[in-house]
């Protein structure tokens, strides 16, 4: 379970996320779990400017995703210690 904003919402491991809520709200809580990675475990804004520029000329980003090993880029990107599973950065 998430809390966003004192909402509680519930994953479930047989459901899609964008089937949990409506698609703003997916979107913003895609936005959200991003705004929230604070402090030490936070790219600095140049490293995670330089990691999606790499993600953007990358023939497996579809829809914000990595069509190869399925992680949200923007996701994988803010969170300093990450690496791309196919060490592109």
């Amino acid at each position: 379970m998430i809390q966003m904003n004192n909402v509680n919402y519930r994953f479930c491991k047989r459901c899609l996320t964008r089937d949990m809520m409506d698609k703003d709200e997916y979107f913003k809580t895609l936005r959200a779990l991003i705004e929230d990675v604070k402090g030490d475990e936070r790219a600095s804004d140049s490293l995670y400017e330089e990691r999606l520029r790499v993600c953007l000329s990358c023939e497996k980003l579809f829809d914000g995703l990595c069509a190869a090993c399925g992680c949200y880029v923007e996701l994988r990107a803010v969170i300093k210690d990450n690496s791309c599973p196919y060490e592109k950065w």
